[in-house]
């Protein structure tokens, strides 16, 4: 059996704000919401991979501190990346690290969201086979 990577999820202290940015900035597609008693939750999608946007309103739900928020960072693969730079920052993102490399060359361009949570951008992708 392989296992690949479908799903993250973050905590952010306004769902529908993190929301907007993610599809606004990175095309995602948003393909579910609900407000249940441990937290309120929208999910996007890529097409490929599940993001969801997680606002706990309890510690049990939360395993922890319902209002420490985020991940460390995730990346999304990118067909232009000097477009997806200007529409990152238009929606709010601010660059943190990195830039694009010659050809064939592995990178990744940090920003931080709004919200502050760290993502990656890129032309050619992770590796993905030994």
């Amino acid at each position: 059996m392989t296992a690949k990577l479908r799903h993250f999820a973050l905590s952010v202290p306004d769902p529908q704000k993190a929301a907007a940015f993610y599809e606004n900035a990175l095309g995602m597609t948003r393909v579910g919401e609900n407000d249940h008693p441990g937290a309120t939750a929208i999910y996007l999608t890529d097409g490929t991979v599940n993001l969801a946007l997680l606002r706990y309103k309890t510690e049990e739900a939360a395993g922890g501190d319902p209002d420490k928020f985020g991940v460390h960072h995730f990346g999304f693969i990118v067909d232009d990346v000097e477009a997806a730079q200007g529409e990152i920052e238009a929606a709010g993102g601010n660059w943190l690290m990195g830039e694009a490399k010659g050809a064939g060359a592995f990178y990744e361009i940090k920003y931080r969201d709004p919200d502050g949570v760290i993502f990656d951008i890129n032309e050619g992708g992770w590796k993905t086979e030994e």
